[in-house]
């Protein structure tokens, strides 16, 4: 670890470098020097290391430290998908989202490891090699945007772009204590994400392209750059409901009720709430009558609910393998997709024998900007031990 670490933060990184007390070069050595941890963790595909802001100081994301999921399309560096296929596919032109921080002048680390073409939630099917859980060697980081997720653990990126079809982003997040969000049903645009190769229409319209960071503030800065369309106003008084039929462990049950008299002390009123998981599948058929009707059907008494993000443990690596690529449960996190709605992941707690606990906190189709002003308001709560390093 270094000497003089950076900034926790994204707001205060950019504050350092409006300040010239770092400049965008001091960044790049210091990111440089973390990703000697990649040895251990196997996080990325590619390093790039590219200064995206020609010198531009006041762009947005001047200097910050940002990663892509090997899924999104980048202009003359390989995009694998941690794929043998495309082990060789160099893509002519960038993703949307890729564009975007390139506009916003954002210091590209790489390309992050991810579980084969995004089909498991383990990350440990991978052309590459597995990724490494960085707080738990003996248990697995998540998937699919496992990579991603122990990178920005380790402080080698503030935020990396994620894709999250049944729970991909915010999944690989509660394993490696760190937070992740995936908006509203085309918020960010998903287009650039293999170019050109086929893909399963079920995908399309289950995919979201997410955002993965630390903590929920530098999140939110992320999402407004990427962010397209106009956002409705976040909602102070909030009515909360508490999912009452999620799945999870003994354990992760009483770790959840546990932290819920907290999260209760925050809000106006709360409720119980029944979530349809049933309803939720892997077919486009029928999903857009599913997600005009939702809101109504969800949300008509409550403006937030909250649930666990895992249904078990952080598993160890060798049991993972045994159980398969479904290995983490997205159980809690796949009905998000099917219905388009945002939801942010964030850590609860760190226990020693379970690994990290991880909240849910999920909207309405379009209240992105409530559930991440509620998450940041219940991450105020947390212990700062859970921002780690």
């Amino acid at each position: 670890m270094n000497k003089n670490p950076l900034p926790k933060t994204i707001t205060e990184l950019r504050h350092q470098i409006e300040t010239k007390a770092l400049t965008i070069e001091d960044i790049r050595r210091d990111i440089k020097t973390r990703l000697d941890a990649n040895k251990e963790l196997n996080a990325f595909i590619a390093v790039m290391l590219e200064d995206t802001s020609k010198g531009k100081t006041a762009l947005p994301l001047a200097g910050v430290p940002v990663g892509l999921k090997d899924f999104f399309d980048t202009a003359g560096v390989r995009t694998t998908a941690g794929s043998e296929k495309f082990a060789n596919r160099v893509p002519a032109e960038d993703a949307d989202v890729v564009r975007r921080l390139r506009s916003a002048g954002a210091l590209i680390v790489g390309k992050t490891n991810m579980h084969t073409l995004g089909m498991g939630t383990t990350s440990l099917e991978s052309y590459f090699g597995p990724v490494r859980n960085p707080w738990m060697k003996d248990r697995v980081a998540g998937g699919s945007s496992g990579g991603s997720a122990a990178a920005v653990a380790r402080g080698i990126c503030f935020a990396t772009i994620d894709t999250d079809a049944v729970g991909s982003a915010r999944l690989p997040a509660a394993c490696c204590a760190v937070t992740a969000f995936k908006p509203s049903y085309g918020r960010i645009s998903s287009a650039g994400i293999l170019r050109g190769e086929p893909v399963d229409p079920a995908i399309v319209a289950l995919n979201h392209t997410s955002i993965t960071a630390r903590v929920v503030e530098d999140v939110a800065v992320v999402f407004g750059i990427l962010a397209e369309g106009v956002l409705a106003e976040p909602k102070d008084k909030l009515r909360l409901g508490v999912v009452g039929n999620y799945s999870a462990s003994g354990a992760m049950r009483r770790k959840f009720e546990t932290g819920l008299s907290s999260i209760k002390s925050i809000v106006d009123s709360s409720v119980e709430v029944t979530v349809p998981f049933s309803e939720a599948r892997f077919d486009r058929a029928g999903i857009e009558s599913a997600r005009y009707a939702i809101n109504e059907r969800l949300f008509s008494d409550v403006d937030i609910i909250v649930l666990p993000t895992l249904v078990d443990p952080v598993p160890p690596v060798e049991q993972a393998r045994r159980d398969g690529d479904q290995a983490v449960s997205p159980a809690n996190t796949f009905f998000a997709n099917y219905f388009g709605l945002p939801a942010i992941s964030i850590p609860l707690e760190f226990d020693d024998q379970l690994g990290p606990v991880a909240l849910q906190i999920v909207g309405p189709a379009g209240a992105d900007l409530s559930v991440l002003n509620f998450g940041k308001r219940v991450q105020e709560q947390q212990q700062p031990s859970l921002i780690r390093p």
